[in-house]
């Protein structure tokens, strides 16, 4: 097999060590092996890099195994030429596995060019990444507790939920901080309400009548407190995200103009995938990585389940989101084309086909920093007039009548 890097260096990485292996092409196609423990240790990090320097390394690689590949990526990155790897497909031979026989194997994988790059995204890009999950992760927080919120006063028979649709808007929170510091009277709670709150008073007044005591009220007290705190830290990272988005505030203002994407979920597509589209060849690249394309599973001439892989757990959903928001926008080609797939395969594969062509529309976007250009809702019928024209047709001939299709003047 051609070998393409005659100095690499395969690395298997650990929270506490790294076993490093330098695979050296000599004289006569032999391949000479290295191999040696190193810290995670800033020292030993930077005791790896003059020790793979020393080898004349020009390419190493590393699986991607938790958070621990960072530092060593940090520390070397800009010395050498960097592959991540995704541990599932590079395993090695079963009953083989050990820390030297992995560094061996990853550097064997390198040199021959067998090991597919993950996308590892620019610094700047890899900090706004950090921000969104973590704004992500303390929003759901917040739905969480909401969820807590609903059970005691379920526990406590108070149908503030049956009655207001956000427990937690303006009439319900002022409602939930009077029944904290001991109001029970429901008439003077139901006074608390909005004007604008569609339940009659009476029923509102019948919804706070409950047996609260004096554990629901800590609960209550806590779960509100927790949210209160949450909600400003999720209105610091804002703040903070839209600070390290300011070189690209154009890529994501362009990117808010495809129907179904909002502002934070423009953010999020570009702390993902970065604005740079010449890591993905072409856009199928980019679908595929996001896990938006149908699986491949035929053997024997059948075919298998060709349902999408779980890939980019943190844009996929967002994605779909979008979809579902953009089959809702009228006059447009997003939906035209969630309504012409829904009929033949469904709602769900109908919003996947629709996230990935917001997906595509948004790698063309970037990669030209042109703007949205929408194909309209009747982009298919006119493309597809004739195929039209022969299913109205057959469909009226299935209804028992007859029927001749003749071009107008």
């Amino acid at each position: 097999m051609k070998v393409l890097f005659e100095r690499c260096a395969g690395l298997d990485v650990h929270k506490d060590v790294v076993v490093g292996c330098v695979r050296i092409l000599e004289e006569g196609g032999r391949a000479r092996y290295e191999v040696r423990r190193f810290s995670t240790m800033t020292a030993g990090l930077l005791e790896l890099g003059d020790w793979l320097r020393g080898w004349g390394c020009t390419h190493a690689a590393m699986e991607s195994t938790g958070v621990y590949w960072r530092p060593v990526w940090h520390v070397l990155e800009g010395e050498f030429e960097l592959v991540l790897a995704n541990a599932a497909h590079i395993r090695n031979v079963p009953g083989r596995k050990s820390d030297v026989n992995d560094a061996t194997w990853i550097a064997d994988l390198l040199a021959h060019g067998l090991i597919r790059a993950s996308f590892v995204p620019p610094g700047a890009i890899q900090e706004v990444r950090d921000l969104t999950r973590t704004r992500r992760q303390l929003v759901r927080q917040v739905g969480q507790h909401s969820q807590r919120i609903q059970k005691v006063l379920e526990d406590a028979n108070v149908k503030l939920g049956s009655v207001i649709s956000d427990v937690l808007g303006e009439s319900g929170r002022r409602i939930l901080k009077a029944i904290v510091v001991g109001e029970t009277d429901p008439e003077r709670l139901a006074s608390l309400g909005s004007e604008r709150l569609h339940c009659p008073r009476e029923e509102l007044v019948e919804a706070l009548r409950g047996k609260l005591t004096k554990h629901h009220r800590f609960l209550l007290d806590q779960h509100l407190s927790t949210i209160e705190h949450l909600e400003g830290s999720v209105r610091d990272f804002e703040a903070q995200i839209e600070a390290a988005l300011e070189p690209f505030r154009a890529d994501v203002e362009r990117l808010t103009t495809i129907p179904g994407i909002s502002r934070i979920a423009a953010q999020v597509i570009v702390a993902e995938i970065g604005t740079d589209m010449s890591r993905f060849p072409t856009a199928q690249d980019l679908i595929s990585w996001a896990g938006l394309c149908p699986g491949l599973n035929e053997s024997a001439g059948k075919r298998m389940s060709t349902r999408i892989r779980k890939g980019a757990p943190w844009l996929k959903p967002v994605l779909v989101q979008c979809a579902w928001a953009a089959a809702r926008s009228k006059n447009t080609y997003l939906q035209a084309q969630y309504l012409r797939l829904k009929s033949r395969r469904g709602p769900k594969k109908a919003a996947v086909a629709v996230a990935a062509s917001i997906l595509t529309a948004a790698y063309y976007m970037l990669l030209r920093a042109a703007p949205y250009q929408d194909l309209g809702p009747a982009h298919f019928t006119v493309r597809d007039r004739a195929l039209v024209a022969q299913r109205l047709a057959r469909r009226i001939r299935d209804l028992g009548y007859e029927v001749e299709i003749r071009k107008a003047a």
